[in-house]
């Protein structure tokens, strides 16, 4: 076959319609024969890739990229070339391909080289790491890929950890103010990426990634937070990437080492606190969820002074109780409203449920640390039954997980606001509209007691019973 001479690629970028399918399955024969009778010169055969790259940005009249022989093609230059190069050029291709295509994803699994591309993650290159984590990652959206062969057989978790340390490294090295490395960043996304898609489709080999745990907790540790988008920079991936890893057993001493035991702790506390002062709702929901996750785990594995710390940063304190509770600025007002914020229902559910962890998941505790209004949804849902107790004024003179200092000060139940720091506003009623209000609570207590979820008494009944309640003659004005 004689070889053309590979265009440019702006030239390339000019070829539509017929032309561009002419030239690319041209390209395509070049490439497929040069791999059993090599005819190419490197720089010929990188150009030929590069070409296919271009192409290949828009499958439209690009057909012999996505066909088996096609991809094959490309992956045999990909994963057997002994040049480094042309080996990278055509991973890219092949990556590309199955971004656009997802069927071609299932078409390089049934061809057998994915475990090829779990032995190159081992190779010490931002590039490389970039573009194999790429292609594995978009493997495991294949219907038929055995993960669990390619981290027993493979050593996948094995290079992944690797290459988790390699970055682990790279940021303890970083001086203040030195610049990042975009590609090092851009691999390191990946990698993370390729970490939770494992450890979410293969959960049972999740201890396999134990050794990457330290080293992402690192990177997340030296990354600088911006008060004005804390979860942007790698931050929002590397919190994703802790979600399925294992915090407890073993794992604990390195989430709160010795030397430092709130190093990682504090650090998700300042992201939590700035993300909920800079982001909307519709940002919240999609960007914070995964941190509650994180530090939901993170609770429930710590060793108590880590769960004071927790306690004290995320609920009420006394300041916060001289008005009703959630209404202030501080983290833990924030996290009150975003417990009943209609608009981001993930977050919302998980925020109650790192409260309520945080309350020994006991339902009056939980009323006395956040209110019974901010409590009730959280509890009704989960069929939890609130103690008749719980919905007194109380004080806090116990060790309770609430932040709130000891104090004689009785608390609103229901707002959790000091009942001296409550306004007492007199509404003018006349007697019509009083008994009117009387029935219409009645009611509404004797709906809530069917629920089973409140066991208290009727107020209305409570009062008639006292003699506090007073029935209007029928001829009353």
């Amino acid at each position: 076959m004689s070889v053309s001479t590979p265009r440019t690629s702006s030239s390339t970028a000019e070829l539509t319609g017929t032309a561009k399918l002419e030239d690319l399955t041209k390209i395509m024969a070049n490439l497929k024969q040069d791999l059993t009778d090599i005819h190419l010169l490197p720089h010929q055969r990188d150009a030929f890739l590069e070409q296919v790259k271009v192409y290949g940005r828009d499958p439209t009249n690009a057909d012999p990229i996505f066909t088996k022989e096609g991809l094959e093609t490309l992956a045999r230059h990909a994963f057997n070339s002994a040049s480094q190069n042309t080996a990278l050029n055509a991973s890219r291709c092949l990556a590309n391909a199955m971004l656009l295509r997802p069927e071609t994803r299932q078409m390089i699994v049934d061809q057998g080289y994915i475990p090829k591309a779990c032995t190159k993650l081992k190779i010490d290159n931002r590039d490389n790491e970039f573009v194999v984590s790429r292609i594995i990652f978009l493997a495991t959206y294949a219907p038929e890929l055995d993960i669990a062969r390619l981290i027993d057989d493979e050593k996948l978790a094995d290079n992944m950890c690797l290459n988790m340390n390699r970055h682990a490294k790279r940021y303890s090295a970083l001086k203040s103010g030195k610049p990042q490395d975009p590609m090092a960043d851009m691999a390191l996304t990946e990698t993370l990426k390729l970490l939770f898609n494992i450890t979410s489709k293969c959960p049972e080999k999740v201890d396999k990634f134990s050794p990457a745990l330290h080293h992402v907790l690192t990177v997340l540790s030296k990354m600088p937070i911006s008060s004005s988008a804390p979860l942007e920079n790698l931050v929002a991936t590397v919190l994703n990437a802790l979600v399925n890893l294992d915090f407890d057993g073993k794992n604990t001493t390195i989430v709160f080492p010795k030397s430092n035991p709130a190093i990682y702790t504090d650090c998700f506390i300042e992201i939590l606190d700035k993300a909920t002062n800079a982001y909307k709702d519709d940002e919240l929901e999609s960007l914070v969820s995964p941190l509650i996750v994180v530090l939901q785990k993170t609770y429930e594995v710590a060793p108590v002074e880590i769960k004071s710390q927790f306690r004290k940063s995320m609920l009420p304190s006394t300041t916060d109780r001289e008005q009703p509770l959630g209404r202030g600025q501080t983290l833990p007002s924030r996290l009150l409203s975003l417990s009943t914020n209609p608009a981001t229902p993930t977050l919302r559910t998980t925020v109650s449920a790192l409260l309520f962890e945080m309350s020994d998941r006991d339902a009056k505790k939980f009323v006395q640390n956040v209110g019974y209004g901010f409590a009730s949804g959280f509890l009704f849902q989960h069929g939890v039954t609130v103690p008749e107790n719980a919905l007194e004024a109380w004080s806090n003179e116990d060790d309770t997980p609430s932040a709130v200092a000891t104090t004689e000060r009785p608390i609103n139940p229901v707002t959790g606001q000091f009942l001296d720091r409550e306004e007492h506003v007199e509404i003018d009623m006349t007697d019509e509209e009083k008994e009117r209000e009387a029935e219409r609570l009645f009611v509404l207590f004797e709906r809530l007691r069917a629920t089973g979820v409140v066991d208290v008494q009727n107020p209305v009944t409570q009062a008639r019973q006292e003699g506090r309640f007073e029935e209007l003659p029928d001829d009353s004005d």
